[in-house]
């Protein structure tokens, strides 16, 4: 007897026109937009369960992949403490719970800067649970912490929590002393709140219609929020804004903040209601960002900015009038690019690329001088991070590479001795000097190099000829895919897969240049990039297409959807994960979900014809062929998803049916853009992609 092969889903077509700049699209599943619809509800599911019939033979796999992933984790673990004031501050994940346990321990001494060991089996004097996100999450599907800020005197915790994951966080105080809440409440805001320093208000942002976070607001601990005050709007819908104290607690920063576009505003931090003093008025394409210190007794503020400085200069002002003369402290060098300047009381942290890499330097106030911190390994990434002490002889530093595991460092200042906190355990008898590292070069159709960062198991050298690839690609908004560690890479890697990022334009890997030659106008070179980089793979011999997966999601799912119609042939499989692949049709409708602030972008489409003619060349969703072989689809989406909406994947899969096109739909109906909630969920759906992709290679078995 034979079991027929499950059928997908039938979606109807139910056409509707798009009519811009004299052009009639006609589209037939727009309709699936409309989500409270039962109708859509119903296919969504119909795809769900289409998908698991599909892939039902991969569940012994995703199992194993799963349990390789619990395997190796230290499920019951504690996180380096970080001290601010007169606690330590740490986490617990606890063997079974899918949620943190935030905690802290009273310091020992007030000079000790040296954090505790902490052992999960060892009682830790004078620990106190500040949340338990278990306990929070309780009754519900999806768990998102977007808030955790600890008053200054220690004595309160404001937290903010999302039910749903849209994204939209409702903020309440817990007395630390008794461990219940306040009765403040203050539902619909963005993620980031705070306490001021004195902790009588918090400073909260909310957003509009379209997602945008537009408007901050001041908000008098013990009274109601519907009497809080505004402290700053921004009606330009291009512009987002965000908030936050200065290190030193000096002053309230806000800032409004487009792609290319930015302004900041300080507000005394001793008296919140005063006016808004603005630092460096709007200009469009000069984009800035500052901190506070204090030189010689001076309030100053370093300044980042691009104005005339392609990869950003450091300049320095006086606080009391940052229009005037400014000193410049680290000039305009190309192909450095400045990306972030922090202060501390007596020196200062600069974060910066160069060279493919994320670097950290320390600044000398007086001399100006930045001494770049060295590691010696050819790939990695490291920040600063988990410093929000103003006088700490120490900075803490987040380091990894594809082969070194999460590591946290403390690097002291005087003496430049790097101290080794903590590197994140892999059990099972993990060995890094099993694995190799190594950065290729690709050309481009333009001649620009584009580079290739890749790992490997080395007990798979001794094998002649080609190997199963797993390439990544973002390649938008200046974010840079940096190489870092993954444990449930491991379970590609133990099988012989190669894992490569390619590090595409429109990227921020090689500097703001980089950045500019992969947007707007030049968005192509982002997806022409990637199958370079494929290309170049097989070209080398070191894959064939036929053991060449691709992955994005994201900003990068555009990029799969691209390449998917670009280069069909060079691929088995592609994964997209919260695929924007329906671009144009979302750009041209000001009334969805960050839609204007995108146009910086992607262009405006809606009022420039060129623009619109332009993205219709490409968007993936306009663009499927007729009369080719695609590679095996799989498209992962979330229901509540307020930046790409689930609708994109789900129309982009339907026409990919109508060719021939072998696509699944996979739809979480409770979390949002980063998919489920809960570690061991989150587990459970990369076991489910790594199967995928492994079937894909022909190695499931």
């Amino acid at each position: 007897m034979t079991i027929s092969e499950p059928s997908a889903p039938a979606v109807p077509a139910r056409p509707t026109t798009r009519s811009h700049h004299g052009d009639d699209v006609v589209d037939p599943y727009e309709w699936l937009r409309a989500k409270e619809d039962e109708q859509v509800l119903a296919h969504l599911a119909a795809e769900n369960a289409y998908t698991q019939e599909r892939t039902a033979h991969l569940e012994p796999l995703q199992e194993r992949i799963y349990q390789e992933i619990k395997g190796r984790t230290l499920e019951t673990d504690l996180s380096v403490p970080s001290r601010r004031g007169s606690w330590w501050y740490y986490s617990r994940t606890v063997e079974g719970s899918q949620y943190g346990i935030h905690c802290r321990a009273p310091l020992a001494d007030a000079d000790d800067w040296t954090p505790p060991v902490l052992s999960p089996d060892v009682a830790i004097p004078g620990e106190q649970v500040l949340l338990d996100g278990n306990v929070e999450a309780a009754g519900h599907e999806f768990f998102s912490l977007g808030t955790f800020d600890v008053s200054t005197d220690g004595t309160r915790l404001l937290y903010g929590v999302d039910t749903q994951g849209d994204e939209r966080y409702t903020l309440r105080i817990r007395d630390l002393a008794s461990g219940g809440d306040l009765g403040d409440v203050i539902p619909e805001t963005s993620a980031g709140a705070m306490f001021s320093p004195d902790g009588r208000f918090v400073v909260y942002t909310t957003v509009d219609d379209a997602w945008r976070p537009d408007t901050v607001w001041l908000h008098e601990v013990g009274t109601d929020a519907a009497t809080d005050a505004k402290l700053f709007h921004e009606p330009d819908e291009r512009y987002w804004v965000g908030a936050g104290f200065t290190r030193s607690d000096r002053y309230l920063v806000i800032a409004a903040e487009s792609s290319i576009t930015s302004e900041e505003f300080l507000v005394d931090a001793t008296d919140l209601r005063s006016p808004l003093q603005p630092v460096w008025p709007r200009r469009e394409g000069v984009d800035y960002s500052l901190t506070h210190a204090v030189v010689d007794g001076e309030d100053v503020l370093y300044i980042l900015h691009n104005d005339g400085a392609l990869d950003f200069e450091l300049v320095r002002v006086a606080a009391s009038d940052p229009e005037g003369p400014h000193e410049v402290v680290l000039a305009h060098v190309p192909g450095r690019r400045l990306e972030d300047v922090s202060a501390f009381r007596d020196w200062g942290v600069v974060s910066y690329r160069r060279e493919g890499l994320s670097r950290v330097g320390l600044l000398d106030y007086g001399s100006g001088a930045l001494t770049e911190l060295a590691f010696d390994e050819p790939l990695y990434t490291v920040g600063a991070s988990g410093n929000p002490e103003w006088a700490p002889p120490v900075l803490r530093l987040g380091y990894g590479s594809f082969v070194t595991p999460g590591t946290v460092y403390d690097y002291v200042v005087e003496t430049g001795e790097l101290l080794l906190r903590r590197r994140q355990p892999v059990l099972g008898g993990y060995d890094p000097e099993e694995y190799a590292q190594e950065r290729l070069w690709a050309t481009a159709e333009d001649g620009t190099r584009i580079p290739i960062s890749l790992v490997w198991k080395r007990a798979f050298d001794a094998g002649d000829g080609p190997r199963p690839v797993h390439l990544y690609g973002y390649g938008s908004y200046e974010h840079s895919i940096d190489p870092g560690f993954s444990v449930a890479r491991l379970s590609m890697l133990d099988r012989g897969v190669v894992f490569a990022i390619a590090h595409v334009r429109g990227g921020g890997e090689m500097g703001r240049q980089w950045y500019e030659d992969g947007k707007l106008l030049h968005k192509r070179n982002t997806f022409t990039d990637f199958v370079a980089c494929a290309r170049h793979l097989v070209a080398e011999g070191r894959t064939t297409p036929d053991l060449l997966v691709a992955e994005g999601g994201s900003a990068g799912g555009l990029l799969m959807g691209a390449v998917a119609n670009l280069a069909p042939e060079l691929f088995a499989g592609i994964l997209a994960d919260v695929p924007f692949v329906d671009a144009l049709t979302t750009i041209l409708d000001p009334s969805l979900p960050l839609t204007v602030v995108e146009w910086d972008e992607w262009g405006d489409p809606l009022h420039d014809p060129s623009v619109y003619e332009y993205m219709k060349s490409y968007t993936p969703y306009e663009n499927v062929r007729e009369g080719v072989a695609y590679p095996r689809i799989l498209a992962v989406t979330s229901l509540n998803d307020t930046r790409v909406l689930y609708v994109e994947p789900a129309k982009w899969v339907a026409r990919l049916r109508e060719v021939g096109a072998d696509a699944l739909l996979k739809c979480e109906m409770v979390a949002g853009h980063g998919g489920v909630s809960g570690r061991y969920n989150a587990w459970k759906q990369r076991a489910f992609e790594l199967a995928w992709l492994l079937d894909v290679l022909g190695l499931a078995d």
